[in-house]
């Protein structure tokens, strides 16, 4: 796989790409975790409990305000595999499917195992951090689709059926490869949708929100990154749920004030990867800010803590770390190991050769410790 020539990285370029890459994963996390107050109920019983405009902050869920889902548990692990990809380069060795394959079986087995299991040599630090050996909800064709260590690909899919969101809301680390073609990028995040989540829908829409947050990542508006997918989609065949879905976002901007029924209307009601893509492309369009566009992603009956994710990764890659609301960031479970692996990303991909290229000392590196190429 080809990537593109070498990104020129100068301080203030490093500076804007890191803060584009903190704010997607924290982002990501901070609406999952606001969504995930309002998961299992109606939009009728949140403004019943919360007032008329509904869950405004975050609430406890899993036993804490703040708790994330697995849709934040498995984008860490994307992101974790993208960085092994990376660092198995040198080696020769460069098939990042395989990769992020490898880094979601690490995922898998948090949901069976007790903690780490130090005996691994695999695990790198990520599969060290305890608190994410905990069960969030995960989709079932999430838990099936990694069940053993077949790698699913776009010929032989993992679950064909299966058409909700489980692999689309871990697919936003991908668009944060700005130096691939945004072609590759939707390339790879399909692939690796596909390893659990079979029907076209599914990993189209996997491909489509890692393309939109590629173009946010690189500075483009919501309404271009869109625009760019939905011309990425067009294709492949099976695209025409996605594309439809995206167009209608798009264009439910301009019917009138954004309101619970409209993101509902887009899809966000049902757990199927388009309408949930299409309600978060919504919510980021109309958000007056983050805070807003994510109130107005997980009030609704459908699954809130996907269309909250979704959504703060949009916000996130677009605007920055530092527009997230504060307080809802400092509650944020897992905050410390967000920011770290974030910044590991941004470092690994603008910095990589200084960390593992040629001239390092392979036996003191820090980083392969934390990276195995294993």
């Amino acid at each position: 796989m080809t990537t593109t020539a070498a990104v020129v990285w100068g301080r203030t370029e490093q500076q804007d790409f890191r803060a584009r890459v903190r704010g997607c994963l924290l982002g990501g996390a901070v609406g999952d975790a606001l969504g995930a107050g309002a998961e299992g109920r109606t939009l009728a019983e949140l403004r019943a409990a919360h007032g008329p405009e509904g869950l405004t902050e975050p609430v406890p869920a899993h036993g804490r305000r703040g708790a994330v889902t697995a849709a934040t548990q498995m984008s860490l692990f994307t992101v974790d595999g993208l960085v092994r990809a990376q660092v198995r380069r040198d080696t020769g060795a460069w098939h990042p499917p395989t990769d992020v394959h490898r880094a979601h079986l690490r995922w898998a087995a948090t949901q069976r195992d007790w903690g780490p299991d130090e005996r691994r040599p695999d695990l790198g630090w990520l599969g060290r951090e305890e608190w994410l050996y905990a069960r969030r909800n995960p989709a079932r064709a999430c838990l099936t689709g990694l069940g053993d260590e077949v790698l699913g690909t776009l010929d032989r899919p993992k679950n064909p059926e299966a058409a909700d969101s489980g692999a689309l809301v871990r697919s936003a680390p991908f668009g944060l490869l700005v130096g691939w073609e945004p072609q590759l990028v939707c390339q790879l995040a399909v692939e690796c949708a596909a390893q659990t989540h079979g029907a076209p829908a599914a990993f189209l829409s996997a491909g489509a929100l890692a393309v939109v947050v590629h173009g946010l990542a690189r500075g483009d508006s919501v309404d271009g990154a869109v625009r760019t997918a939905v011309a990425q989609l067009a294709p492949r065949p099976g695209h025409e749920p996605v594309t439809d879905a995206l167009e209608a976002a798009l264009g439910a901007v301009r019917q009138g004030m954004p309101d619970a029924e409209r993101v509902t209307a887009l899809g966000a009601g049902e757990d199927r990867a388009e309408g949930q893509l299409a309600a978060a492309v919504y919510c980021a369009l109309v958000g007056e800010d983050i805070r807003h566009g994510l109130r107005l992603a997980v009030n609704h009956d459908g699954p809130s803590a996907a269309t909250g994710a979704l959504t703060g990764a949009l916000l996130g890659a677009l605007h920055g770390e530092t527009a997230l609301p504060p307080a809802w960031v400092a509650g944020l479970e897992g905050r410390a190991t967000v920011l770290e692996l974030a910044d590991d990303f941004a470092m690994e991909m603008t910095q990589g050769a200084a960390l593992h290229g040629p001239g390092t000392d392979e036996t003191t590196s820090g980083w392969l410790a934390r990276y195995p190429r294993g």
